[in-house]
C-alpha cells in the first residue's frame, strides 16, 4: 500500500454539536471529488455504529475508479467504539484505526463525523491531531447567534445587518444556524444590497414579528399600560390576521418562560446563567431577567392558572375567542 505524503490529507475528524457547520465541511469534501458521477462512484457512506473498521478501511483504501481519489464518511464510530461501556470490542477497534490511519494511501479521503464534541483525552482525536496527514476540527454551536448572524451576512453574503435586527433574528432561531442561514438568505435578496438589513426587514420577512408584539404586550402590561397592550393585540389580531388560538398560544408560552424564570431566580439563579440552565437563547433570556423584575412569583402563579382557565372555556365554546383576549388583558392589567 502506497504511504501518504505529509502535504496530504487522508484523515478528517469533524465533531461537535454544530450541525449546519459540519453539513458544510461536508459539502465541502464532497465538491472536492470532482465528476459528479464519478465522484458518486468513489464516494461510501457508513454508519458507524454498525460498520467495522475493515469495511472502512477496505472501502477508502481500494483504489479509485476514473478518479485521482476516493472518499469515506463515517458518521459516530469514534463516539461509539469509544464510548463506556464498548469493552474489549471497541478497544480492539481502537487499536484497528489507530493502526491503519497513519499508512492510508495518498487518493484516500476517509472522513469521520461526530455529533457530539469528543473529549481532548480521546485517543483516535490525539492520533488525528498530531499525524501529518490528519485534519481536526470542532463545530460548536455558538453561545451567541446573534454575532455568529452578524458575521455570517458579512463574510458569507457581503451584505449589513444591523445588530438590533441581528437579535431579532436570534430570537426567533435560538441556536438552530441552519434556519438562520435561511432567513439571512431571504432577507439578503429582499435589500439586494442597497442598504443593511434592518429590524423591520426582519419583522416583516420572518416569524419574529409575532414575537415580538408578543414580547411588547407583555412589555405593557408588565408597566400597567393597558391601554397599550390591547391596541397591540387588536393590531396583531387585525393587521397581521392571526389566529385568536395562535395569539393565545403565543401569550401562554410567554407567561409560562416568565414563571419559569422567575423561579430559576427566585432560588438564588442569576441572569446569566439563564441561558445554559433554562436552554433560553440568550435574547430571549435577556428579555425574561427583565420583565420578570416587574412580576412578583405570586402574580406569575396567579396569571399563568388565569391563563389556563381561559384556555379551557375557549376551547369548550364557554367564550368567543376575541371577547377572552381582551378581558385577558383587562384582567392581567388588573392584577398588576
Amino acid at each position: 500500500m502506497a504511504k501518504t505524503t505529509a502535504t496530504t490529507k487522508t484523515v478528517f475528524l469533524l465533531h461537535g454539536d454544530d450541525d449546519f457547520g459540519l453539513e458544510q465541511e461536508l459539502s465541502t469534501l464532497r465538491a472536492k471529488m470532482g465528476d459528479a458521477d464519478n465522484g458518486d462512484l468513489n464516494t461510501s457512506e457508513f454508519a458507524g455504529e454498525a460498520a467495522s473498521v475493515f469495511e472502512v478501511i477496505n472501502a477508502v483504501s481500494s483504489y479509485p475508479f476514473l478518479a485521482d481519489r476516493r472518499l469515506a464518511i463515517v458518521k459516530g464510530m469514534i463516539g461509539w467504539i469509544t464510548r463506556k461501556g464498548a469493552g474489549e470490542t471497541g478497544k480492539k477497534a481502537v487499536e484497528q484505526l489507530s493502526e491503519a490511519l497513519p499508512n492510508l494511501p495518498d487518493w484516500a479521503r476517509l472522513v469521520f463525523v461526530e455529533r457530539q464534541t469528543l473529549t481532548e483525552s480521546n485517543k483516535l482525536v490525539k492520533l488525528v491531531r498530531e499525524l501529518p496527514t490528519g485534519y481536526e476540527k470542532v463545530f460548536n454551536s455558538p453561545s451567541d447567534s446573534t454575532g455568529w448572524i452578524l458575521k455570517r451576512a458579512k463574510d458569507m453574503y457581503q451584505a449589513e445587518i444591523e445588530p438590533r435586527a441581528a437579535a431579532a433574528l436570534a430570537s426567533v432561531i435560538g441556536n438552530d444556524l441552519r434556519r438562520a442561514d435561511n432567513e439571512l438568505i431571504k432577507l439578503v435578496s429582499y435589500v439586494d444590497g442597497e442598504r443593511p438589513i434592518n429590524e423591520q426587514d426582519v419583522m416583516l420577512l420572518t416569524p419574529y414579528v409575532a414575537d415580538e408584539d408578543v414580547f411588547k404586550m407583555v412589555d405593557a402590561l408588565a408597566e400597567g399600560r393597558a391601554d397599550e397592550a390591547m391596541r397591540r393585540m387588536h393590531k396583531l389580531l387585525a393587521q397581521k390576521g392571526e389566529d385568536p388560538f395562535k395569539t393565545y398560544g403565543m401569550i401562554i408560552r410567554q407567561f409560562r418562560l416568565l414563571l419559569t424564570a422567575k423561579e430559576f431566580l427566585a432560588t438564588g439563579g442569576y441572569p446569566n446563567q439563564m441561558v445554559e440552565a433554562l436552554r433560553m437563547n440568550p435574547f430571549v433570556a435577556k428579555k425574561m431577567a427583565q420583565q420578570t423584575r416587574a412580576f412578583s412569583l405570586i402574580q406569575l402563579e396567579r396569571i399563568y392558572r388565569a391563563l389556563l382557565d381561559y384556555d379551557i372555556r375557549m376551547k369548550t365554546g364557554r367564550i368567543e375567542p376575541a371577547l377572552a383576549l381582551d378581558l385577558l388583558v383587562a384582567s392581567l392589567s388588573g392584577s398588576r
